[in-house]
């Protein structure tokens, strides 16, 4: 069964944001990520939204990854959003729901646009001068690449959870969909590790 993902899988096309340098597409998302955390207020938020909405036309993007995308974290948004406003007003709800929103459909954009491979070399040479202070930028990258691979995997994880808690007409309990989670998503880690072990990568 494919994973649901939420950060999106590559599509190739002829597309400008696809011929753009997957270090300005890189640049670009820490950019976004910066203006998110230090600009305030809903309209900047509807503003950034909007803007990755376009993104996401213009870099040609299968429906059903975006639809994929924003189900993934439909139910994060929801409960967010709904806090938010009770606590701080909706004003504030509105912000963060869309600051959430164009933050996940930039990573779509980015990783619709950009092959896995081109996105960790890029990222393995900007962390090289890192070598002289001891980091390995080949670590870095490969901890980079589970995260994008963790993600998708993860949220199948908990789609299937709720879906056996609700055939057991258990959808209610939290513990019926909590703990099998938790016990799968470690299970699931240790395999990893197991794996990269094995390749006498996790030394």
């Amino acid at each position: 069964m494919s994973a649901p993902s939420l950060l999106g899988l590559y599509h190739p096309a002829d597309t400008w944001l696809h011929r753009l340098p997957a270090g300005a597409k890189l640049c670009f998302l820490v950019v976004l990520s910066l203006v998110v955390v230090l600009v305030r207020g809903p309209v900047s938020a509807m503003a950034l939204l909007a803007l990755t909405l376009v993104l996401v036309l213009w870099s040609a993007t299968r429906l059903r990854s975006v639809w994929s995308a924003l189900r993934g974290i439909a139910i994060v948004a929801v409960l967010l959003g709904g806090y938010q406003a009770w606590q701080r007003g909706w004003p504030v709800a509105i912000e963060v729901v869309a600051d959430l929103l164009a933050l996940v459909l930039a990573s779509l954009v980015l990783t619709a646009t950009t092959p896995l491979d081109e996105m960790l070399q890029t990222l393995t040479r900007a962390l090289g001068p890192l070598r002289r202070l001891g980091a390995e930028p080949e670590r870095v990258a490969l901890a980079f690449s589970l995260m994008l691979r963790a993600v998708p995997e993860t949220l199948t994880l908990a789609r299937e959870t709720r879906e056996a808690a609700k055939a057991r007409g258990l959808e209610r309990n939290p513990r019926a969909n909590l703990i099998p989670f938790v016990i799968r998503v470690v299970a699931q880690a240790r395999e990893t590790g197991q794996a990269l072990d094995a390749r006498g990568i996790a030394d």
